[in-house]
């Protein structure tokens, strides 16, 4: 049930109002534009030769491009044994369906896990997960690059020079929210994400961090196998 709603305006207050957070947009649009600027002029760091687990065996990090040169990795939390895994990267990660736009930007985008590549590869299958998988348990390179066994989930960017690989970027937290289309919908919502931390109106609906994020189960049972 709706406990608030926006105060009701005419046609024309409403544009006015709307023209004023207009400009609040555009300047965030530009300094978004400096900001990956400075990003593409980060200098990067070289990489040792890692080798990862893959459904199909082990596989060198440089392979993991797959012959492009620019390669993105979601690292997600895993905890051994858990029957479900962390609902924050479960759902993020569940928007990826149709990565084939970064063939033609020379890039890839992978998910390395700290799980087993067995049970990684089965809790894939049991969310409906897209992307493809690759497991660092018997690698030193998830907590290298700021994802270690037991820790939260990490982002990053690398950049493949023939065999070298080098480390251009990374982040985590809320860093990875512009990669997904799902907060960018939501935040455009009259409600937001109801959660408490956000600037809202007295009586809009809001609850703790995360309110409104579906479940890994139900994540499971919209995009699961059984769903296709």
């Amino acid at each position: 049930m709706t406990t608030a709603l926006p105060p009701i305006v005419d046609a024309a207050t409403w544009q006015q109002q709307l023209d004023q957070l207009r400009v609040r947009e555009k300047a965030a649009t530009h300094e978004l534009d400096a900001i990956a600027a400075q990003r593409r002029h980060l200098p990067m760091v070289e990489l040792p030769p890692y080798t990862l687990d893959s459904a199909d065996g082990p596989v060198r990090l440089v392979d993991v491009f797959q012959g492009k040169s620019q390669l993105i990795t979601y690292h997600h939390m895993w905890r051994d044994g858990a029957e479900w895994q962390c609902p924050g990267c479960t759902g993020f990660t569940a928007q990826f369906a149709r990565l084939a736009f970064l063939d033609h930007n020379d890039a890839r985008f992978v998910i390395v896990t700290q799980g087993e590549i067995g049970e990684a590869l089965a809790y894939r299958e049991k969310v409906g997960n897209r992307m493809e998988w690759y497991s660092t348990a018997n690698s030193p390179f998830g907590a290298d690059v700021g994802a270690p066994k037991g820790g939260g989930f990490a982002l990053n960017v690398f950049l493949r020079d023939g065999d070298t690989v080098y480390r251009t970027w990374a982040t985590s937290g809320r860093g990875s929210e512009q990669l997904g289309y799902t907060f960018g919908l939501i935040d455009i919502l009259p409600y937001g994400r109801r959660e408490d931390w956000q600037d809202s109106p007295d009586g809009w609906p809001q609850g703790g961090r995360g309110n409104g994020w579906p479940s890994s189960k139900d994540v499971a049972a919209a995009y699961g196998p059984h769903t296709h």
